[in-house]
C-alpha cells in the first residue's frame, strides 16, 4: 500500500491498484481509549488477509459510528455511495417487497473504504452472494442476561458443541466482543434458511431443556436475567452477525476473536474469574501464533442432520 499524505488529516493511498481517499485520520473514535481513525484503519489493514475470506462473497451490514463510538450510529445494509470497484448485490425481501444493493467487500481497497466510513463493526450475512437464500453457516449467538456472564456463556458453549458434535457437526467458537460467545457450524450450503432457523431453534430447546436453570430459548427480557439466552433467530434471511476479526464499538475496543475450546474450557474452570477478552494487539498476536483458527467457517462444511424437534 502507497500513501501520499493531503490535508486536514487525509491521505490517498494505493491498493492493489485501488485508489481511495483516506479522511479525518486523526478524528477521535474512542474518547476512553483515545484512538482515532487512523489506529481503525491501521488495524483493519493489519487483519485483512485474516478477515476477508470471512467477508468474501457476502452481503455486509456497516455499522457505523462517524463521530466515534459516543456519537450517533446506525446498521447500514443499503449501500452507501461508493467508488466504481466496490461490488455490490442485490438484495430483496418478499415480505416487505424492498429491492436494495448491499456492499460485498472482498478485498483489502473495499474494507478500508468501509473502513474509512466509520464502519467499526462489520456484519456479514450468512449465505454468499451465488445463492441468498442458502446460509454455509449455522450461528448460535450467546448473550449472558446480567448477572449471568461470559463463565456461564462458556458452560453452555461447551453443552452445545457435545451436542452438536454428536450429531455429527464440527462447531467453532468465538467470542462475540461484548459480553458473549458466538458458536458456527459449517455448512454444505444446501439447506435453507426455513430449515437452518428450525434447527437452531431445536437445538437451542433442547440445550434450555437440559440446563434450565441457566438456559433460556426465548428472546423475552422478562425471562433472560441471570441465564444465557441461545439466540437461534440469527439464523435468518434479514439477520447478520459480527464478523470474525471485526472491531466492536466499546468503550475500550476489543476484538470479536476465535477461540480454541480449551480456551473455553479454561475460562469455566477459573469460575468467577474467568474472562475471554481480546484487544487488537492480541488478536494480531495470535494471528501471528495460531493463524487464523476459524478458518473453517469460512469454507463449505457438512450437510445438517435431521433430528426429532
Amino acid at each position: 500500500m502507497s500513501a501520499t499524505a493531503g490535508s486536514g488529516g487525509s491521505v490517498t493511498v494505493e491498493v492493489a491498484g485501488r485508489t481511495l481517499q483516506l479522511s479525518n485520520l486523526d478524528k477521535v473514535l474512542w474518547p476512553e481509549a483515545g484512538l482515532s481513525k487512523r489506529w481503525l484503519l491501521s488495524y483493519y489493514a493489519d487483519v485483512a488477509g485474516t478477515i476477508l475470506p470471512h467477508l468474501a462473497e457476502r452481503p455486509l451490514t456497516l455499522h457505523r459510528f462517524p463521530d466515534g463510538v459516543d456519537g450517533s450510529h446506525w446498521y447500514q445494509t443499503r449501500a452507501p455511495a461508493h467508488p466504481p470497484w466496490v461490488r455490490t448485490v442485490r438484495l430483496h425481501y418478499p415480505r416487505t417487497g424492498k429491492t436494495f444493493d448491499a456492499c460485498v467487500v472482498s478485498d483489502a481497497a473495499t474494507l478500508l473504504w468501509a473502513a474509512n466510513l466509520g464502519a467499526v463493526e462489520l456484519h456479514p450475512f450468512l449465505a454468499r452472494t451465488d445463492a441468498l437464500d442458502r446460509p454455509t453457516a449455522l450461528v448460535f449467538d450467546l448473550d449472558p442476561g446480567w448477572p449471568a456472564t461470559i463463565v456461564d456463556c462458556s458452560r453452555v458453549a461447551l453443552r452445545l458443541r457435545d451436542l452438536l458434535v454428536e450429531l455429527g457437526l464440527a462447531p467453532l467458537v468465538k467470542t462475540s466482543g461484548a459480553k458473549g460467545l458466538h458458536l458456527y457450524v459449517p455448512l454444505d450450503g444446501s439447506h435453507t434458511y426455513h430449515q437452518t432457523k428450525a434447527f437452531a431453534h431445536a437445538v437451542a430447546r433442547a440445550v434450555a431443556r437440559d440446563l434450565p436453570e441457566l438456559v433460556v430459548d426465548r428472546m423475552t427480557l422478562a425471562v433472560r436475567e441471570g441465564k444465557v439466552f441461545i439466540d437461534w433467530t440469527q439464523n435468518d434471511p434479514g439477520k447478520s452477525t459480527v464478523v470474525a476479526y471485526s472491531l466492536r464499538a466499546g468503550g475500550v475496543p476489543t476484538v470479536s476473536t476465535p477461540v480454541l475450546w480449551e480456551e473455553v474450557e479454561a475460562c469455566l474452570s477459573r469460575g468467577k474469574s474467568g474472562t475471554l477478552v481480546f484487544t487488537a494487539d492480541d488478536v494480531r498476536a495470535r494471528i501471528d501464533d495460531l493463524g487464523d483458527v476459524f478458518q473453517a467457517a469460512a469454507n463449505l462444511g457438512t450437510p445438517l442432520p435431521v433430528i426429532a424437534t
